[in-house]
């Protein structure tokens, strides 16, 4: 089978979906990309033999570059003859779906890593983003959600693609992901400069306003006094950093909060700490989350979809309200407080996590691909 995977930028390929291609390529099909390259793809797809088409996808919806990568990314497909057509990410979702609108012979599958519109979410977003999700669900073959939430709302709400699957994220190699353990947590804190005694904060994730660092930053200003060796750690950019700089100057809090920038080391920042904190506002199956109950990790995060799914409030760890910051100090206070609580949580998150393993994602997608 000759199969075209689409993104909006080569970033997704790289980050997320280099095992799902290896796997369709070494059950002996053909794989192709189209993206726009603005990051150097994965040196392993050129020794696989992909082939990797730049198309001038822009993240902006409104943007006039995507009516230029509508008409290549049309011209490619009718070109390349291909079998299926599997899309990721929004803007490069909408775009396939028309483009493959009049073309016989080809399936389209769309992975939906996070409806814009959800339970919770404003009237503006539900206006926007659920009319074009509907209307372009009759050009889909086969919906893949990551979330229950998403699945359960394309049924109630009538989508018209032919089927729709749930698989459990995009997975996660639990074989590469190293434990939390007590010898470990001290090795890497010595290493990067982190007292034993403190106690660390991680959140790895963008600097912007879904991600909602600061909200972070202002329960930390409120448990300092009761936590004085709190530390947090930021990793990721974003158009917020400096945003986010200056507010952590402005409250006095530098010497509780690090900004690491781009971190290719996450692993070891989560073996060092002893909680992850999630502020999103919105989320589709984090892989942040995911990562830290590999890794063995408590874990507070907002109330979403996405965070609701891999948090069972009181088993591996506390759900609090977005924007709530008193519930989030209040909850830092207890995690700090009940090492017992922590441990327990600890276990219960490599339980959790077993379900979204790389191994059983890729059987779901090979199940997906069969059917």
């Amino acid at each position: 089978m000759k199969i075209l995977y689409v993104t909006t930028i080569s970033n997704t390929v790289n980050a997320f979906l280099i095992p799902h291609i290896k796997m369709l390529i070494e059950d002996g099909n053909q794989v192709d990309i189209a993206c726009n390259i603005e990051q150097e793809p994965a040196s392993t797809l050129k020794h696989n033999d992909c082939k990797i088409h730049n198309i001038d996808f822009n993240r902006s919806p409104l943007s006039s570059n995507n009516i230029n990568a509508y008409k290549q990314l049309k011209e490619l497909i009718k070109e390349g003859q291909y079998d299926l057509v599997h899309t990721h990410t929004p803007v490069a979702s909408v775009i396939t779906r028309l483009a493959c609108r009049n073309l016989k012979d080809i399936r389209v599958f769309y992975t939906a890593h996070g409806f814009h519109f959800f339970k919770n979410a404003s009237y503006k977003a539900w206006l926007s983003f659920y009319p074009i999700e509907k209307w372009l669900s009759k050009y889909t073959d086969t919906l893949i959600t990551i979330n229950k939430e998403d699945y359960k709302t394309a049924q109630e709400k009538n989508f018209k693609m032919k089927q729709i699957k749930h698989v459990h994220g995009v997975g996660v190699n639990l074989n590469q992901i190293e434990k939390q353990t007590v010898s470990q947590q001290q090795h890497y804190r010595v290493k990067y400069s982190y007292s034993e005694s403190s106690f660390i904060i991680f959140y790895a994730a963008e600097l912007n306003n879904n991600k909602h660092q600061d909200l972070l930053i202002h329960a930390i200003d409120k448990v300092k006094d009761t936590i004085p060796n709190i530390k947090v750690i930021f990793a990721g950019k974003g158009p917020l950093e400096k945003e986010y700089k200056n507010e952590v100057n402005a409250l006095g809090l530098d010497r509780y909060v690090d900004f690491l920038g781009y971190c290719d080391k996450v692993n070891d920042f989560l073996v060092l700490s002893d909680l992850v904190v999630a502020t999103s506002r919105r989320e589709g199956l984090p892989v942040n989350i995911l990562e830290a109950l590999a890794v063995g990790l408590p874990i507070i995060a907002t109330d979403i979809r996405g965070h609701n799914e891999l948090v069972k409030n009181n088993e591996n760890g506390f759900l609090f309200d977005t924007d709530d910051v008193h519930g989030l100090a209040d909850l830092i206070i207890a995690m700090y407080k009940d090492k017992k609580k922590a441990n327990q949580f600890s276990k219960k998150s490599q339980e959790i996590v077993k379900r979204y393993s790389l191994v059983n994602v890729l059987t779901e997608l090979r199940e997906a691909y069969r059917s």
